[in-house]
């Protein structure tokens, strides 16, 4: 140690060459062959001869070949130390190597300061370093023969020395890749010398060229297929670690180079040949994170869909991993509004997620949880209507293959996909006459019917209903009366048949009611057929107050407003009559059974019924009528049996204000409410 402070000062004296005394210094240090005082010794020696080396620009700096001089004295004691430390390694009893192991990896830093200094020289330029420094260090490295250091100065090499650099020498560093230990971690080597290489081209466009010239992907390629030839044990993680890497570097370097894209994922595939379904969670984490980089890359999954690689990777995910990855899709879908609009992209896209739209019954009695269940579902139904097809059955096949669980989810985005469709191809129907014949609404009302039955298989009843009736309304603005009848008599089927509970019927019958007040497509015969069902219905629900409501909405059928022919004012006030005689039977009901009257909510809602055909000039209204129910009204609520009801006496109170605020209306309003007494 004195010698070295000696060496160093006389250094500084500068009363003989600097390059000669480090020559005598490193040739001393041999005398000490001890590993850990080596070590140290040669550490101090470093460190005190860091500002004292022969380099451009330094005030030691001596003729042309100076800086060869300091290069040679870094090189020669970074080898020496080295050597220590790796005996260090065979030196005591076996059963002690975990502590030795730990005591190397401690004292690592010490070795690797030397070539921390080398790649500080400002002398070293790229053909120094191509032609003398790699090469003298990677065989000190690939010779030691010990996995500790190979892994260790093998990363020091890629973090010390500049970017561009690695990039002119890549052949010689990937050389020495295969020739490592078997049990040296040199995926992480590798996978850290492409991320440095990323995120040099990342850096800046200018720099591209150069990645093209060397030809580096070709040479990562290659060396990455030669390491996993050579590591027959690699474990499937690190071989999917080292292709993601390699992705990532193509994904920065060429962009445009799908095919590279597409031969890296093949590698994959021929890796994972042979291997069926993983269920190592490590290696299905990492293939999630390969899959997902082109997508974040691309900014969609359109281009994915061009890798004819992609869903061969996905195949080897287990059942619930391929889900994760096909809801990674989805989303990347909604994020980027991505419309897909060819059946080949349909087809290919479909195949990806079939995770989530294919799978036995059996899988879904053993579902651990339905409300994942349901979230897969439903994203599964938004991308639906991210989906843009002449031909809804191309869907269609896909998702009845999801088995009846799934089809409450799936089937209603396809039905309403399919009538956006229908509305644009009746817009359309003008230009396109001359066409040739693809998709018309007929074929594609004929497909929606068959789409609708197959959930009875679930079975969903409500559910198809709806749909059946959202038909029927898209068939009636296309003019198709035959469809639109069609959809009709399966609704009412439905209804028959297969809805039972009181609530579900109640729910139902006002969206048949709703549904068939909006119909112009019907010609009189037809729509007395579906009118007459539906207030038969009405009649026909289970209890009174339901049947009263459903009785007195049926007389909107009798009365649309922007159609002549639909105005008659005596059925109108039919369907009012026995709404009220129906409320009358459900006040002597409560009566009887409660020994008290109930609401007369029901009259006040009539009431109201009254006044709106009233106004809309139904002639049959009039206002005697009005007058009497008004006071059957009054009446019931001062009765003795009466139990105090606010909601009502609010409700009352409200209408008796509209009638008064229209009497003092101007014009024909007030003068029709004129007779009106409050």
């Amino acid at each position: 140690y004195l010698l070295c402070t000696v060496g160093s000062v006389y250094i500084q004296s500068k009363e003989a060459p600097a390059k000669d005394v480090l020559k005598d210094l490193v040739e001393m240090c041999r005398g000490i062959q001890h590993p850990i005082r080596g070590l140290f010794l040669r550490s101090y020696l470093s460190q005190i001869s860091r500002d004292k080396l022969p380099d451009i620009g330094s005030e030691y700096e001596g003729d042309a070949d100076t800086v060869l001089d300091a290069v040679e004295f870094l090189l020669q004691n970074f080898t020496e130390m080295n050597k220590l430390w790796v005996r260090m390694q065979h030196q005591g009893p076996a059963r002690e190597k975990e502590r030795r192991e730990k005591e190397r990896s401690e004292l690592r830093d010490l070795v690797g300061k030397n070539l921390h200094v080398l790649g500080q020289i400002e002398g070293v330029d790229l053909e120094m370093y191509r032609d003398t420094v790699l090469p003298r260090v990677l065989e000190q490295v690939v010779n030691c023969k010990d996995d500790i250091a190979q892994y260790y100065l093998m990363d020091c090499i890629i973090q010390v020395f500049p970017d561009d650099y690695h990039l002119q020498t890549l052949e010689t560093l990937l050389g020495a890749c295969p020739q490592l230990q078997p049990s040296v971690d040199i995926k992480t080597v590798l996978s850290r010398l492409m991320e440095r290489l990323s995120n040099y081209a990342a850096s800046s466009t200018e720099v591209l060229p150069e990645f093209l010239q060397v030809e580096a992907f070709a040479k990562l390629n290659t060396a990455i297929g030669k390491v996993i030839e050579a590591q027959v044990d690699m474990p499937i993680a690190g071989v999917v670690i080292l292709y993601s890497s390699l992705l990532t570097f193509t994904l920065h370097v060429h962009p445009d180079r799908l095919d590279y894209v597409d031969q890296i994922l093949g590698a994959c595939v021929k890796k994972l040949s042979g291997k069926g379904k993983l269920d190592d969670s490590k290696a299905t984490k990492q293939i999630v994170a390969l899959l997902s980089a082109p997508l974040e890359k691309y900014y969609g999954i359109e281009t994915a869909l061009k890798l004819s690689n992609f869903p061969r990777v996905m195949d080897h995910l287990d059942d619930e991993t391929n889900k994760v990855m096909a809801g990674i899709i989805i989303r990347n879908i909604m994020e980027h509004g991505t419309v897909i609009s060819t059946a080949n992209k349909v087809e290919a896209l479909f195949e990806l997620i079939k995770g989530l739209i294919r799978g036995s019954d059996v899988d879904l009695h053993n579902e651990v949880d339905e409300d994942d269940f349901k979230e897969e579902q439903n994203s599964v139904a938004r991308l639906i209507h991210h989906l843009y097809n002449n031909d809804p059955g191309e869907m269609l096949k896909h998702i009845l293959s999801g088995g009846p669980k799934r089809l409450p989810f799936t089937v209603p985005p396809l039905i309403f996909n399919s009538l956006k469709l229908v509305r644009q191809l009746q817009n359309q129907e003008e230009n396109a006459a001359g066409d040739e014949e693809e998709a018309t609404p007929k074929k594609i009302f004929q497909l929606l019917n068959q789409i609708i039955e197959a959930l009875s298989t679930v079975p969903a009843p409500e559910l198809a209903l709806r749909l059946y009736l959202e038909c029927a309304e898209a068939a009636n603005d296309c003019d198709l009366e035959p469809v639109s009848y069609e959809f009709f008599t399966q609704a009412y089927i439905l209804y028959e048949e297969e809805i039972s509970d009181s609530r579900a019927q109640v729910t139902a019958i006002h969206l048949i009611i709703g549904t068939l007040q909006k119909m112009h497509v019907f010609g009189v015969e037809n729509r007395d057929t579906l009118t007459h069902k539906a207030t038969g219905y009405s009649a026909k629900l289970l209890k009174k107050p339901d049947q009263c409501r459903a009785v007195y909405a049926c007389s909107h059928l009798f009365w649309v407003d922007d159609n002549d022919s639909l105005k008659d004012g005596e059925r109108v006030l039919l369907c009012l009559k026995r709404g009220l005689r129906i409320a009358n039977a459900a006040q002597q009901m409560a009566n009887a059974t409660r020994g008290s009257s109930g609401s007369v909510v029901l009259f006040i809602e009539i009431l109201n019924k009254y006044l709106y055909f009233f106004e809309k000039g139904n002639p049959e209204i009039s206002v005697a009528a009005i007058h009497d129910l008004i006071k059957l009204i009054t009446t019931e609520m001062q009765g003795d049996n009466m139990t105090p009801d606010p909601a009502a006496d609010a409700f009352l109170a409200s209408t008796l204000r509209y009638i008064g605020f229209q009497k003092e209306k101007a014009g024909t309003m007030g003068e029709k409410y004129g007779p009106i007494k409050v």
